[in-house]
């Protein structure tokens, strides 16, 4: 059966596994799907606004994963899912969602996916960005208060509430899961392009095999 190859980008937050996973998309477009994980975050409509602030969404439970590999399964087997689409100054899934196609290249970029075994078990190569602790957190800084409305001093308790001790707890026990660890992410130009140069290999063969059986 013919099945797409699954590629995991993970690492700490504001490692730099977005930027690294979003230049790859921007370069191969429609050759690769991008999935994100924060696209799966659960849905708490039953609490409110304050409730669900402060939940700990840094938790591996905090994410739908059983959605999340129910749909990476059918890319992988060449099926089109539609994906949810998660509101983070609304801390909750939004009504609507989006069509995503599969392609021969899959990537699952997300904090927590190494965490996840059947998520694991679907994907061929396991890449762990991997970034200094102080600079993430300058990063994280940035993400939340330009792009998601957040003040300093509440980015700054949700790090030393949950970030820092789940970092700790779930995502560099999981560094050990990776194939590949590589520091700074999308920064990493030498990893980049061993990483692009890999992903165009797999394309190339994958347009080979389907025109030779055409």
């Amino acid at each position: 059966m013919k099945q797409a190859v699954v590629i995991g980008i993970s690492g700490g937050t504001g490692s730099g596994k977005t930027t690294l996973a979003n230049r790859l998309k921007e370069y191969f477009c429609d050759d690769i799907t991008l999935i994100c994980q924060d696209y799966y975050y659960k849905s708490f409509d039953e609490l409110s606004f304050e409730e669900r602030r402060k939940l700990n969404f840094d938790h591996p439970d905090a994410f739908d994963n059983e959605l999340l590999v129910e749909q990476v399964k059918l890319l992988k087997a060449f099926k089109p899912v539609d994906r949810p689409v998660y509101s983070f100054t609304e801390y909750k899934r939004l009504e609507r969602t989006v069509r995503e196609e599969a392609r021969h290249v899959i990537i699952v970029e997300g904090l927590m996916i190494f965490t996840i075994p059947a998520l694991v078990d679907l994907m061929d190569i396991k890449i762990f960005v991997d970034t200094d602790a102080d600079i993430r957190l300058i990063r994280r800084l940035k993400r939340d208060i330009q792009e998601r409305g957040r003040s300093i001093d509440s980015v700054i308790d949700q790090y030393l509430g949950t970030v820092k001790p789940m970092h700790e707890a779930f995502v560099e026990p999981s560094k050990r899961k990776a194939d590949i660890i590589i520091p700074e992410g999308g920064l990493n130009e030498v990893a980049y392009e061993m990483i692009a140069n890999k992903i165009r290999s797999i394309i190339e063969a994958k347009y080979t095999l389907v025109t030779k059986n055409t």
